[in-house]
């Protein structure tokens, strides 16, 4: 028992160290946020449909409330990801990730809603430990301040995921992994075709290869084996475990492009750190 929780930790953390690389890719794809979320959602869907079909995966959706189901969940997986971009954009690759992970926070505090599990008066005193250090890192508190915008689309991104994860983890029993992600792309994909219209895609031919990485190695591997956690763990402790992507953001960002976090952002992140410790070690008991 205690051998497939540890394999089954390892994976939730590699996945999430595989998604964590969304921030410095997301900071420097040249591209508009909703311009990077279509390539791709394109590139994955791709990825995914090859894996699914090579691996003989079953595509078929096994009812119609099942499919409505996936296109909400795709709503908000394509809406916390634009937010989530735009997040980068205007601040840095660690205060977009961190403030991202407020995500737990509200997955705690709303699976309640989605399942018969009670609030669990643990996560509420992560919740906190997790707001105090977004508060941390929150800079001036001026509207006109970019990286406060950034925070504030860093947290409703939060809020989408949640949403995203909570419609997502009914699915997880009942679906392959690799398949519950490919249509989520597919909705994604479809959803933003507007973009095609009125957002910049002049520097696409030269960020194609990085686009290609966020697609596989985020996307395809990364999201897909953290959807997999979802059978061995509640949504609520692989959002808290989860955690620890901003701190590979960050570690990621510092050797990659030399991105230095502030004193305020070690604290921060700190605290947030803290509570991936703290429920990795609960959900094992």
């Amino acid at each position: 028992m205690e051998n497939s929780h540890n394999k089954n930790l390892s994976i939730l953390l590699l996945g999430t160290l595989f998604v964590s690389t969304s921030g410095v890719l997301g900071k420097y794809i040249a591209l508009p946020a909703e311009a990077i979320i279509f390539s791709r959602a394109i590139l994955a869907s791709i990825f995914m449909y090859t894996f699914c079909r090579i691996k003989k995966v079953d595509l078929k959706i096994k009812s119609r409330k099942d499919f409505y189901s996936f296109v909400i969940s795709g709503f908000f997986m394509a809406a916390h990801w634009v937010t989530y971009f735009i997040a980068l954009k205007l601040s840095n690759v660690a205060l977009g990730m961190l403030t991202l992970f407020t995500f737990p926070v509200i997955t705690a505090l709303l699976e309640p809603f989605f399942t018969k599990q009670k609030l669990n008066p643990i996560h509420i005193f992560l919740a906190i430990l997790v707001l105090i250090g977004v508060y941390i890192l929150v800079p001036d508190l001026s509207i006109e301040n970019d990286q406060l915008k950034g925070v504030l689309f860093g947290i409703f991104s939060a809020f989408c995921y949640a949403l995203r994860n909570l419609t997502i983890k009914k699915h997880v029993k009942d679906y392959n992994g690799s398949m519950l992600m490919l249509h989520q792309m597919i909705v994604v994909a479809v959803l933003l075709i507007p973009v095609l219209f009125f957002s910049d895609f002049t520097n696409l031919q030269s960020q194609i290869p990085l686009l290609i990485l966020v697609a596989l190695l985020t996307t395809a591997i990364g999201h897909t084996m953290m959807v997999n956690s979802l059978k061995h763990f509640s949504v609520a402790t692989a959002s808290i475990i989860s955690s620890v992507q901003p701190i590979f953001g960050i570690i990621i960002a510092y050797i990659f492009v030399n991105e230095i976090p502030s004193f305020n952002t070690f604290i921060g992140g700190g605290l947030i750190l803290s509570t991936v410790i703290i429920e990795s070690i609960r959900s094992k008991k």
